[in-house]
């Protein structure tokens, strides 16, 4: 049977989008062996590299407000092209910086420019879908995310035990073909437009729905980022496993989510937003706190298996919960709050994953993870459902 059946009837412009995702996506290569070229290339030790993770991160966390209130008053597609086309010229740039500081401050710009590329683009989709097919429109954009993450890891891993530099470079090249397309093939996209006084970027945090579902993700997805820091140093540096190795669970990821994560949201789309977040951030603590037993490939692949089905539940989830709870003329500040809280637990996760590696090994970490997991299982249990008005005005139902 079609594992993609449902996404048919979908507006041109997501399916122009999606491309575009999927091409940027596949040159995906030199944030999940950051770590790696900061200890092999710049040859910094593991807590040092992880560092490299938190610098992101605080690019990310301005970024992600920032460019979803760019979102509302520009338009989404605007932030969307500049921000493929300015990150794409960096990435081209900091393999020439052989400096650790001008490295982690071009790490900074690049997280800056890049990471406003999110909240823009959960807006557009939002705007391009009725409520009935935005469920469909998400799982087609992750669709092409994780093609993408199947084949740009995978060859990644391969490219970095020729030459470090050329992941970056690869990466840059990609997106700025993923620029191309959306320059060239996107027409303007309608937006609605906030009337009266405008919000600032962080305005949105006054609402006491977003604001409790925010803090309930946090620890779930410091586990999820577990796969950029400290994963690839216990694979590669403790338990001796190529790099190909690490980029090949990628791939294992990927193709599972293409063939079974559009069937499996369809399936589960009557449950109500508490069994599905719960049941995602469950999946995902066993996963990664079975890590502590995962010693051979198989084990390892095992637990990959685990928390990827907790990705397809999580992720489409989450992001469907956000719009479902958003004003039309504000999902853009509140897809960009939803992405600025995934870069608060970006610039926590890999470097607190590499320092717990070093200084207390994996007996540690790995059930800690898992612990981290069941506290937002719990605190999203008791999440509140939220109505807007047609308008996207006026006061919300609880």
């Amino acid at each position: 049977m079609n594992p993609w059946r449902g996404l048919g009837g979908l507006p041109r412009d997501v399916w122009v989008l999606s491309a575009a995702t999927f091409i940027n996506r596949a040159g995906t290569m030199a944030l999940p062996f950051l770590a790696l070229y900061l200890m092999k290339q710049m040859g910094l030790g593991a807590a040092k590299a992880g560092q490299g993770f938190i610098v992101y991160g605080l690019g990310a966390m301005i970024a992600a407000p920032l460019g979803g209130w760019l979102a509302d008053r520009f338009g989404p597609l605007k932030v969307m092209r500049a921000s493929l086309l300015l990150s794409g010229l960096l990435m081209l740039a900091i393999p020439l910086v052989k400096e650790v500081r001008g490295f982690f401050l071009l790490i900074g710009l690049w997280a800056l420019v890049s990471e406003g590329f999110r909240p823009a683009s959960m807006s557009i989709l939002t705007d391009l879908a009725p409520p009935d097919l935005r469920k469909a429109v998400f799982s087609l954009n992750r669709l092409a995310i994780n093609l993408g993450m199947s084949v740009g890891p995978a060859l990644g891993g391969f490219i970095a035990t020729r030459s470090y530099h050329g992941l970056f470079w690869v990466d840059g090249v990609t997106t700025l073909a993923a620029w191309v397309v959306l320059a060239l093939m996107v027409r303007h996209v309608p937006h609605p437009h906030h009337e009266g006084p405008r919000p600032g970027p962080l305005s949105a945090l006054r609402d006491p729905i977003l604001r409790y579902f925010l803090l309930a993700i946090i620890p779930v997805v410091i586990v999820f980022f577990q796969h950029e820091g400290p994963m690839p140093i216990y694979l590669v540096r403790d338990l001796k496993l190529p790099e190909s190795f690490y980029g090949s669970l990628f791939t294992i990821n990927t193709l599972l989510i293409v063939a079974l994560e559009v069937r499996l949201n369809l399936a589960t789309s009557h449950w109500p937003h508490t069994r599905t977040l719960m049941l995602g951030s469950l999946l995902y603590a066993i996963g990664f706190g079975a890590m502590v037993i995962a010693h051979t490939p198989a084990t390892i692949i095992a637990t990959v298996v685990v928390w990827t089905f907790g990705e397809m539940i999580l992720f489409p989830g989450m992001a469907d919960y956000v719009a479902s709870i958003a004003p039309k003329d504000r999902r853009g500040a509140y897809m960009g709050l939803f992405t600025f809280t995934f870069s608060v637990a970006f610039s926590i996760g890999p470097w607190l994953g590499t320092w717990m590696l070093d200084a207390w090994g994996s007996l540690i970490l790995w059930p800690v993870m898992g612990l981290l997991g069941m506290i937002s299982a719990l605190a999203l249990s008791r999440i509140q459902n939220r109505i807007t008005e047609p308008s996207g005005r006026g006061d919300p139902q609880v």
